[in-house]
């Protein structure tokens, strides 16, 4: 049986889905088998690794019209798949309040392929809405990008009510696997207290790699590559390879 991580912030602009793609890009050059799940009506994680938004993806799984089994694709990348998202997947965040279980549709819709990937690794929206919920019970573990400002901070205390939440009446083995910085500026003094203050409260919970701001980490979804294709030797393309290693090192 495989794990699975969700990459989760209710704010956005945060680094997930780059988080996302770029450490599911490393685990795969590790010879783990990975697959990306968009669970984004804003499929960005779906472009970002050359797949064209459409039908036939997470949302028809959700549906039960389609298996999930057939709505998987190929990357670029040996060993990456990805389950893509679509404007359609838009539709999911009405249709399933009120659904009996509706907290639980995803974890049931990806139960018949765990075995079959190492990681899979979940990329939500940018809010605690219900297909965040849906990713928190489907995974194993939490993985959270924070951008060194203030507002992060804020948003990090409701973000952990949640999980607790969620482990406490859904998910009883939830665990958050780690904390990490994004779009780190070095220059700054502000992001350099919010790296520390997050240091003194989270302790062991706190990844040592933090990513720097990069215009190429930027540049790399538009042409549809992880950063290990697009420019393996900028700044940001070595500082997810090291934060893959240590996650690895940590599982």
């Amino acid at each position: 049986m495989g794990k699975t991580f969700v990459f989760v912030n209710q704010k956005g602009g945060v680094g997930k889905t780059t988080s996302a793609i770029n450490l599911g890009a490393y685990f795969a050059e590790h010879g783990k088998s990975v697959l990306l799940i968009d669970f984004d009506s804003q499929a960005n994680l779906t472009s970002g690794v050359g797949v064209k938004p459409e039908k036939n993806g997470v949302y028809e799984v959700l549906a039960g019209i389609l298996p999930v089994q057939k709505a998987i694709r190929k990357t670029v990348c040996s060993n990456l798949f990805v389950l893509p998202a679509s404007i359609d997947l838009s539709g999911a965040t009405v249709e399933l309040i009120g659904e009996e279980k509706s907290d639980f549709f995803l974890r049931e819709a990806i139960s018949p392929i765990r075995a079959e990937y190492d990681y899979m690794l979940i990329d939500c929206p940018p809010s605690l809405g219900v297909l965040t919920i849906n990713g928190l019970v489907a995974a194993d573990s939490v993985l959270i990008p924070m951008q060194c400002e203030y507002f992060a901070l804020e948003g990090l205390t409701l973000l952990l009510q949640t999980i607790q939440r969620i482990k406490s009446n859904q998910n009883p083995g939830l665990a958050i696997e780690g904390i990490f910085f994004t779009m780190f500026d070095q220059r700054t003094r502000l992001a350099q207290q919010v790296v520390r203050q997050v240091g003194v409260y989270f302790k062991d919970n706190v990844y040592s790699t933090i990513i720097p701001r990069n215009v190429r980490l930027s540049e790399a979804p538009s042409h549809g590559l992880p950063i290990s294709r697009y420019d393996p030797s900028c700044a940001g393309a070595i500082a997810y390879k090291s934060l893959c290693k240590e996650i690895l090192s940590k599982i």
